[in-house]
């Protein structure tokens, strides 16, 4: 049976012969299947959130495997894991087929080769504490499919992001199924549109949500951004300018001390401490700035 990302559209029907303000009102029509479908899965992320936060709360890695736009997705979103929350580069991952290169050009024939997404779990040496989503939004790719059975070989968590219903066969290999049914797409089989949407709002809310539980984040403000360039050093006083309510300068003096950890400032700035003290109470709360001032 033809899977739907494979069907045409019926809603883009000569779309060709459409104006440019038919077209863009043809793709809002369409992304909106892509965000209620997604909102369909709500207890389903739910609970891969959950497996996630789990899994690094023992030390485990998080690991997205994907081919060509969901591998790039993968990729996209560990990268900004780093800078957003200050974790370390091993612990949120992207693997895609055909390795780094890519992420710029397409390298189509890999995502056919289930052995070599087998090898790329190999190599990172995935253990059972680790966490592996497998994204192919056909629910096909036979990359993604080697990996999920090879890491369920060693016994970590598999996590299966599709925009189809769950393959029945996968289910021996995966602990877990997300499945936004998002329909045909707008340009026959072209899965970067309406299941790319989907798959980036799911990653979106996979990690996020999980550093939220994490105590990375208090209130809705990011206190363990890495302040790496000019404009993440601004939001960085801000954002201990809104907690402290102190002025820039005292924000920015109290950055300094810490090195750059907003955290760290808040809590030297709230509390009175020097930069060992407060850090000393911030491990005695495992991170989480809410406990300390609370």
């Amino acid at each position: 049976m033809q899977s739907t990302t494979e069907q045409r559209n019926l809603n883009s029907i000569d779309i060709d012969l459409k104006s440019t303000s038919e077209i863009v009102r043809i793709f809002h029509e369409e992304d909106k299947k892509a965000v209620a479908a997604v909102e369909a899965e709500s207890d389903a992320i739910a609970d891969a959130i959950d497996l996630c936060v789990a899994a690094f709360q023992s030390g485990g890695r998080l690991f997205y495997v994907g081919a060509g736009t969901s591998g790039r997705l993968g990729v996209l979103d560990a990268s900004e894991c780093p800078p957003t929350f200050s974790t370390p580069p091993e612990m949120v991952q992207g693997i895609i087929a055909g390795g780094d290169v890519a992420l710029r050009r397409s390298v189509e024939g890999e995502e056919d080769k289930p052995e070599r997404g087998a090898e790329a779990i190999r190599e990172q040496q995935l253990t059972p504490q680790d966490i592996l989503v497998g994204i192919a939004s056909s629910g096909q790719t036979p990359y993604v499919i080697g990996a999920l059975k090879e890491a369920h070989a060693i016994g970590a968590t598999t996590i299966f992001l599709c925009c189809v219903p769950p393959p029945v066969h996968l289910k021996a290999w995966v602990t877990h199924f997300i499945a936004p049914i998002v329909g045909p797409e707008i340009i026959t089989g072209s899965t970067r549109l309406k299941a790319g949407t989907a798959t980036k709002l799911v990653l979106n809310m996979l990690t996020t949500a999980a550093m939220i539980k994490l105590g990375k984040v208090y209130n809705n403000l990011m206190v363990d951004v890495h302040a790496s360039n000019t404009k993440l050093v601004a939001r960085s006083i801000r954002i201990v300018q809104a907690v402290t309510g102190v002025d820039p300068a005292a924000a920015e003096a109290a950055l300094a001390q810490a090195n750059g950890q907003a955290k760290l400032a808040i809590v030297m700035l709230a509390k009175g401490l020097n930069p060992t003290d407060a850090s000393t109470l911030l491990e005695k709360h495992s991170g989480f700035l809410r406990q300390v001032l609370d």
